[in-house]
């Protein structure tokens, strides 16, 4: 009886698989995968293998697991999106075969696979994702490569911190195996520095199939971030807002948050990371919101800071000013050829200079205390995306632009700049000689901030019970 019963529940997930309809037809295609191993291989040296494992499943409560991320590195490179995985990349094709790729995936398993949802399996690997040598991950153990052969074993560091299944091929197992094939006993710092370098290289510099999905990435988060200046008053919950950029982020098909929503008015926004978007009522404070959807694996990150009231202060307005300023001069240096670290540089000299004006500090060096950030980080497959700080702007990379200023209360200066929080941040395309704000469609001037506000929304004709 067990075996007919897993024989139809095997027969009932092959079914939901050829039946799954309405999927989006704009996900990376398998191409794009492979050239991005192609690229990778091209940058190894001469006889040298790379090593990729998925990401572990972390616990969210009990028996529950946290929504599954895949690892940004697995994905970019082979597309696979699950657990218990290991890609292996060859420098030259290997065996009487010639093949130069193999991708050892989560086995397919029709019980399995009705609690927790489909697996691509071998099959799904070579049909779905275009690999011609694919194994599953119970394979590996037996699968003859003699990793001491090589001049160079390239991997990423190696998670310590697994569960154990005791199956001998869950990502604990396949690790376990790689050691033993590999005779690794600790990492070698080489061989993780010289991945790091390969894929800073690659994924600093957007492909044109990723800027369609960072400009539907940033877009929709701009929508998200309007939404809220036109719904925003004194009486909504830091949460509520959180809620409306979420919903928007949904309905146009965003499947996460690229990080956690900071949402934050008053005093919570003068915290970089505040993240408990709990405080019941905004009230006639600024609002900051620092939040950015995932669309099929890239993160926009945009911030906007606004009066909850519809209208700045003259004390709010001065540093929001100040902030406004600063990514203005920062923008003219954003083609490629500048200095990364220019950016900086720019952002703290203006910054500096309003808060001296104000009479809030009179050291530039002091500047630090109210903006203790970096003005730009990359921005694609992770928030903080891979790439090389200490080069030069390129043609396609996307960085954002973010100064800030934080007056926390008891600082020293005037009380009537206390807890006022700015920051205004875009997403930044380097071209030749110029740039283009991806993040434009979000107003950032004050003036055009406060005219929004004026506008409603339709999140403000929504009525709920009272519980």
């Amino acid at each position: 009886m067990k075996q007919l019963f897993v024989f139809f529940a095997f027969l009932l997930t092959i079914s939901q698989i050829h039946s799954q309809e309405n999927l989006p037809t704009d996900y990376l295609s398998k191409e794009f995968h492979k050239g991005r191993r192609e690229a990778f291989r091209a940058l190894m040296p001469a006889n040298s293998v790379a090593v990729i494992f998925s990401y572990p499943e972390r616990v969210f409560s009990k028996d529950v697991n946290y929504n599954y991320h895949a690892n940004p590195d697995m994905y970019y490179l082979s597309g696979y999106k699950e657990a218990d995985g290991v890609l292996l990349i060859f420098k030259e094709p290997q065996g009487a075969e010639k093949y130069n790729e193999v991708l050892f995936v989560r086995e397919r398993n029709a019980n399995r696979e009705m609690w927790t949802g489909r697996r691509l399996g071998v099959e799904g690997a070579k049909s779905k994702l275009g690999f011609s040598t694919a194994y599953n991950g119970k394979d590996f153990n037996a699968f003859k490569v003699d990793f001491e052969k090589f001049n160079n074993i390239i991997y990423d560091k190696i998670p310590t911190d697994l569960n154990n299944d005791n199956s001998g091929f869950d990502l604990f197992g396949l690790i376990q195996i790689f050691k033993s094939k590999a005779s690794i006993t600790q990492e070698n710092k080489a061989s993780t520095d010289l991945f790091t370098t390969i894929t800073n290289s690659l994924r600093q510099i957007k492909t044109p199939e990723e800027l369609d999905l960072m400009r539907k990435t940033v877009k929709l988060s701009c929508i998200a971030h309007n939404e809220v200046m036109k719904a925003v008053g004194p009486d909504m919950s830091e949460n509520e807002a959180d809620g409306i950029h979420a919903y928007v982020h949904r309905k146009y098909g965003a499947e996460d948050e690229g990080y956690p929503p900071i949402v934050g008015a008053g005093a919570n926004g003068c915290i970089l990371h505040y993240g408990e978007n709990n405080s019941t009522k905004i009230d006639n404070q600024l609002l900051l919101m620092d939040v950015g959807s995932e669309y099929h694996g890239y993160s926009a990150d945009v911030t906007r800071t606004i009066p909850a009231n519809g209208k700045f202060t003259e004390e709010q307005k001065a540093i929001y000013q100040i902030v406004y300023e600063a990514q203005e001069e920062v923008f003219k240096l954003c083609k490629e050829g500048t200095p990364i670290q220019d950016l900086n540089k720019k952002s703290r000299e203006i910054v500096a200079a309003g808060l001296i004006k104000l009479g809030i500090i009179t050291d530039p060096k002091d500047a630090r205390i109210y903006y203790p950030h970096g003005c730009s980080h990359f921005l694609g497959l992770d928030v903080h995306d891979k790439g090389d700080y200490m080069g030069n702007l390129k043609e396609n990379m996307i960085l954002t632009v973010e100064p800030g200023i934080y007056i926390s209360a008891n600082s020293k200066c005037d009380k009537k700049w206390w807890n006022i929080g700015v920051r205004i941040e875009d997403d930044i395309l380097i071209k030749k000689d110029s740039y283009e704000n991806l993040s434009a469609e979000s107003p950032r001037k004050w003036q055009d901030v406060e005219a929004l506000a004026k506008q409603k929304s339709t999140f403000n004709e929504m009525k709920f019970p009272k519980i």
